[in-house]
Protein backbone atom coordinates (compact mmCIF):
# COMPACT_ATOMS: atom_id res chain seq x y z
CA UNK A 1 0.00 0.00 0.00
CA UNK A 2 2.27 2.93 -1.34
CA UNK A 3 -0.77 5.69 -0.26
CA UNK A 4 -2.83 5.93 2.29
CA UNK A 5 -4.36 9.35 2.57
CA UNK A 6 -6.00 8.44 0.10
CA UNK A 7 -5.67 5.07 -0.36
CA UNK A 8 -3.26 3.79 -3.41
CA UNK A 9 -2.11 0.25 -3.70
CA UNK A 10 0.43 -1.29 -5.49
CA UNK A 11 0.47 -5.20 -6.36
CA UNK A 12 3.81 -5.34 -8.57
CA UNK A 13 2.34 -7.51 -11.56
CA UNK A 14 -0.26 -9.48 -9.29
CA UNK A 15 -2.42 -5.95 -10.17
CA UNK A 16 -2.42 -7.34 -13.43
CA UNK A 17 -5.64 -9.32 -12.79
CA UNK A 18 -6.96 -6.84 -10.92
CA UNK A 19 -10.06 -3.97 -11.68
CA UNK A 20 -10.68 -0.48 -9.76
CA UNK A 21 -12.94 0.16 -7.60
CA UNK A 22 -15.55 3.32 -8.81
CA UNK A 23 -14.16 6.44 -8.04
CA UNK A 24 -11.13 5.49 -6.72
CA UNK A 25 -9.05 4.27 -9.99
CA UNK A 26 -5.81 3.96 -7.00
CA UNK A 27 -7.45 1.31 -5.06
CA UNK A 28 -7.28 -2.37 -6.76
CA UNK A 29 -10.05 -4.76 -6.49
CA UNK A 30 -8.83 -8.45 -6.57
CA UNK A 31 -10.70 -11.26 -6.27
CA UNK A 32 -7.90 -13.52 -7.24
CA UNK A 33 -5.62 -12.12 -4.70
CA UNK A 34 -8.67 -12.73 -2.06
CA UNK A 35 -8.66 -16.39 -3.11
CA UNK A 36 -4.54 -16.44 -3.02
CA UNK A 37 -4.18 -14.88 -0.09
CA UNK A 38 -6.80 -17.81 1.57
CA UNK A 39 -5.34 -20.73 -0.05
CA UNK A 40 -1.97 -19.69 1.67
CA UNK A 41 -3.27 -19.07 5.27
CA UNK A 42 -5.29 -22.08 5.18
CA UNK A 43 -3.89 -24.74 3.05
CA UNK A 44 -0.19 -24.12 3.73
CA UNK A 45 -0.06 -22.17 7.32
CA UNK A 46 1.63 -18.85 5.75
CA UNK A 47 1.53 -15.31 7.50
CA UNK A 48 0.46 -12.87 5.04
CA UNK A 49 1.39 -8.73 5.95
CA UNK A 50 0.62 -6.00 3.63
CA UNK A 51 3.52 -3.31 3.33
CA UNK A 52 2.65 -0.23 3.98
CA UNK A 53 4.97 3.22 2.66
CA UNK A 54 7.80 1.91 0.63
CA UNK A 55 10.34 3.87 -2.10
CA UNK A 56 7.31 5.84 -3.99
CA UNK A 57 5.11 7.00 -0.71
CA UNK A 58 4.95 10.92 -0.87
CA UNK A 59 2.69 11.78 1.05
CA UNK A 60 4.18 12.58 4.02
CA UNK A 61 1.79 11.64 6.60
CA UNK A 62 -0.79 13.37 8.59
CA UNK A 63 -1.05 16.88 10.18
CA UNK A 64 -2.65 15.50 13.39
CA UNK A 65 -3.05 12.44 15.47
CA UNK A 66 -6.60 12.03 15.12
CA UNK A 67 -5.62 12.15 11.47
CA UNK A 68 -3.32 9.77 11.74
CA UNK A 69 -5.67 7.50 13.56
CA UNK A 70 -8.62 7.80 11.36
CA UNK A 71 -6.42 6.56 8.66
CA UNK A 72 -5.29 3.44 10.60
CA UNK A 73 -9.10 3.07 11.08
CA UNK A 74 -9.32 3.05 7.68
CA UNK A 75 -6.49 1.06 6.69
CA UNK A 76 -8.19 -1.57 8.77
CA UNK A 77 -11.25 -1.62 7.93
CA UNK A 78 -10.05 -2.28 4.40
CA UNK A 79 -7.98 -5.59 5.27
CA UNK A 80 -8.77 -6.72 8.62
CA UNK A 81 -11.82 -8.43 9.66
CA UNK A 82 -14.66 -7.45 8.03
CA UNK A 83 -16.64 -4.85 9.82
CA UNK A 84 -20.71 -5.19 9.81
CA UNK A 85 -22.29 -2.31 8.12
CA UNK A 86 -18.75 -1.11 6.57
CA UNK A 87 -19.12 -0.04 3.08
CA UNK A 88 -15.54 0.40 2.93
CA UNK A 89 -13.80 -1.05 0.08
CA UNK A 90 -12.04 -3.87 -0.03
CA UNK A 91 -9.24 -4.70 -1.89
CA UNK A 92 -9.02 -8.62 -0.81
CA UNK A 93 -13.01 -9.08 -0.63
CA UNK A 94 -13.35 -11.24 2.90
CA UNK A 95 -9.87 -11.83 3.09
CA UNK A 96 -8.09 -10.42 6.50
CA UNK A 97 -4.51 -10.01 6.25
CA UNK A 98 -1.88 -11.74 8.90
CA UNK A 99 -0.69 -8.06 9.80
CA UNK A 100 0.79 -5.13 8.79
CA UNK A 101 4.64 -3.87 7.97
CA UNK A 102 5.60 -0.47 7.75
CA UNK A 103 8.33 0.37 4.81
CA UNK A 104 8.37 3.72 4.88
CA UNK A 105 11.31 5.36 3.99
CA UNK A 106 10.70 9.30 4.26
CA UNK A 107 9.53 11.26 6.85
CA UNK A 108 5.94 10.32 7.59
CA UNK A 109 3.94 13.16 10.19
CA UNK A 110 2.44 11.29 12.86
CA UNK A 111 3.33 7.81 11.90
CA UNK A 112 4.04 7.12 15.69
CA UNK A 113 0.36 7.81 16.27
CA UNK A 114 -0.80 5.55 13.24
CA UNK A 115 1.13 2.69 14.71
CA UNK A 116 0.03 2.89 18.02
CA UNK A 117 -3.89 2.69 16.77
CA UNK A 118 -3.24 0.09 14.41
CA UNK A 119 -1.75 -2.09 17.11
CA UNK A 120 -4.58 -0.98 19.60
CA UNK A 121 -7.01 -2.23 16.92
CA UNK A 122 -4.87 -5.50 16.34
CA UNK A 123 -4.52 -6.43 19.68
CA UNK A 124 -8.45 -5.72 20.28
CA UNK A 125 -9.29 -7.91 17.90
CA UNK A 126 -9.32 -11.65 18.90
CA UNK A 127 -10.13 -14.43 17.10
CA UNK A 128 -6.02 -14.92 16.29
CA UNK A 129 -2.44 -12.54 16.21
CA UNK A 130 -2.12 -10.34 14.10
CA UNK A 131 1.26 -9.38 13.58
CA UNK A 132 3.09 -5.28 13.50
CA UNK A 133 6.30 -5.50 11.52
CA UNK A 134 8.97 -2.94 10.10
CA UNK A 135 11.77 -2.84 7.30
CA UNK A 136 14.00 -0.24 8.25
CA UNK A 137 17.34 0.55 7.09
CA UNK A 138 20.29 -0.73 9.20
CA UNK A 139 21.63 2.73 9.85
CA UNK A 140 20.30 3.14 13.13
CA UNK A 141 18.38 4.87 14.25
CA UNK A 142 16.75 4.40 11.43
CA UNK A 143 15.90 7.85 10.06
CA UNK A 144 12.13 7.48 9.02
CA UNK A 145 11.08 4.82 11.53
CA UNK A 146 12.71 5.30 14.52
CA UNK A 147 10.35 7.52 16.79
CA UNK A 148 7.83 4.96 15.67
CA UNK A 149 9.88 1.75 16.98
CA UNK A 150 11.06 3.15 19.89
CA UNK A 151 6.94 4.15 20.64
CA UNK A 152 4.54 1.35 19.52
CA UNK A 153 5.30 -2.37 20.14
CA UNK A 154 6.73 -4.70 17.22
CA UNK A 155 6.76 -7.77 16.64
CA UNK A 156 9.16 -8.66 14.00
CA UNK A 157 11.49 -6.48 12.41
CA UNK A 158 13.00 -7.36 9.13
CA UNK A 159 16.51 -4.96 9.11
CA UNK A 160 17.35 -3.97 5.08
CA UNK A 161 21.17 -4.69 5.62
CA UNK A 162 21.51 -3.64 2.27
CA UNK A 163 22.56 -0.64 0.18
CA UNK A 164 24.68 0.56 3.09
CA UNK A 165 27.63 0.47 5.18
CA UNK A 166 25.98 -1.52 7.75
CA UNK A 167 25.27 -4.29 5.51
CA UNK A 168 26.90 -8.03 5.57
CA UNK A 169 29.42 -6.89 2.60
CA UNK A 170 31.44 -5.56 5.64
CA UNK A 171 31.53 -8.24 8.29
CA UNK A 172 34.72 -8.92 9.37
CA UNK A 173 34.49 -12.52 10.89
CA UNK A 174 36.05 -13.54 14.10
CA UNK A 175 37.24 -9.64 14.45
CA UNK A 176 35.58 -7.05 15.89
CA UNK A 177 31.86 -5.39 14.17
CA UNK A 178 32.86 -1.40 13.78
CA UNK A 179 30.25 -1.57 10.29
CA UNK A 180 27.26 -4.33 10.40
CA UNK A 181 25.29 -3.68 13.21
CA UNK A 182 22.76 -6.57 14.09
CA UNK A 183 24.39 -6.25 17.93
CA UNK A 184 23.02 -2.80 17.76
CA UNK A 185 19.42 -4.04 16.66
CA UNK A 186 19.66 -6.60 19.54
CA UNK A 187 20.52 -4.20 21.87
CA UNK A 188 17.58 -2.17 20.84
CA UNK A 189 14.89 -5.19 20.82
CA UNK A 190 15.71 -5.57 24.70
CA UNK A 191 14.75 -2.16 25.62
CA UNK A 192 12.00 -1.88 23.01
CA UNK A 193 8.36 -1.57 23.53
CA UNK A 194 8.23 -5.18 22.83
CA UNK A 195 11.37 -7.16 24.36
CA UNK A 196 10.40 -10.04 22.28
CA UNK A 197 10.51 -8.73 19.26
CA UNK A 198 12.44 -10.37 16.75
CA UNK A 199 15.13 -8.92 14.35
CA UNK A 200 15.50 -10.74 11.11
CA UNK A 201 18.81 -10.41 8.68
CA UNK A 202 17.02 -8.54 5.47
CA UNK A 203 19.50 -9.19 3.01
CA UNK A 204 19.11 -8.97 -0.89
CA UNK A 205 18.03 -12.28 -2.75
CA UNK A 206 20.52 -11.68 -5.81
CA UNK A 207 23.39 -10.00 -7.50
CA UNK A 208 20.18 -7.76 -8.85
CA UNK A 209 17.70 -7.19 -6.12
CA UNK A 210 19.86 -4.25 -4.27
CA UNK A 211 22.17 -1.46 -5.16
CA UNK A 212 24.64 -3.17 -2.99
CA UNK A 213 25.12 -5.79 -0.33
CA UNK A 214 24.08 -9.12 -1.73
CA UNK A 215 26.36 -11.65 -0.38
CA UNK A 216 26.75 -15.33 -0.28
CA UNK A 217 28.46 -18.42 0.31
CA UNK A 218 31.28 -18.37 3.42
CA UNK A 219 30.79 -14.88 4.04
CA UNK A 220 26.98 -15.11 4.23
CA UNK A 221 27.83 -18.76 6.40
CA UNK A 222 29.67 -16.60 8.54
CA UNK A 223 26.92 -13.60 8.78
CA UNK A 224 24.33 -16.03 9.61
CA UNK A 225 26.64 -17.91 12.47
CA UNK A 226 27.41 -14.77 14.24
CA UNK A 227 23.78 -13.59 13.97
CA UNK A 228 22.53 -16.80 15.97
CA UNK A 229 24.54 -15.75 19.22
CA UNK A 230 21.93 -12.52 19.90
CA UNK A 231 18.73 -13.83 21.38
CA UNK A 232 16.32 -11.11 19.32
CA UNK A 233 17.33 -13.04 16.21
CA UNK A 234 14.66 -14.44 13.97
CA UNK A 235 16.15 -15.55 10.93
CA UNK A 236 16.95 -14.29 7.24
CA UNK A 237 14.03 -12.07 4.71
CA UNK A 238 14.81 -11.93 1.67
CA UNK A 239 14.23 -9.28 -1.06
CA UNK A 240 12.48 -10.55 -2.74
CA UNK A 241 10.90 -13.50 -3.61
CA UNK A 242 11.11 -13.14 -7.82
CA UNK A 243 14.96 -12.49 -7.28
CA UNK A 244 15.29 -15.51 -5.26
CA UNK A 245 13.57 -17.43 -7.52
CA UNK A 246 16.02 -17.11 -10.20
CA UNK A 247 19.17 -17.20 -8.01
CA UNK A 248 19.56 -21.04 -8.21
CA UNK A 249 19.99 -22.52 -4.49
CA UNK A 250 20.05 -19.17 -2.86
CA UNK A 251 17.20 -20.20 -0.70
CA UNK A 252 18.34 -23.54 -0.28
CA UNK A 253 22.17 -21.89 1.09
CA UNK A 254 20.25 -19.59 3.49
CA UNK A 255 17.60 -22.55 4.74
CA UNK A 256 21.01 -24.43 5.09
CA UNK A 257 23.19 -22.10 7.78
CA UNK A 258 20.25 -21.16 9.54
CA UNK A 259 19.29 -24.97 10.22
Amino acid sequence: MNGITPPIVNFANAGDRCDTFPGNPGLLKCPELENDIKTCQVKHGKTIVLSLGGATYTQGGWPSTSEAEKAADMVWAMFGPVQSGSNVDRPFGSAVVDGFDFDMEAYTGNLPAFGARLRSLMDKAGGKKFYLTAAPQCVFPDAALGSTLDSVPFDAIFTQFYNNWCSPVNFRPGGPQDAFNLDVWDAWAKRSKNPNVKIFLGIPGGAGAAGSGYTQGERLRAVIQYSKKFTSFGGCSLWDMSQVYGNGNFLGEVAGNLS
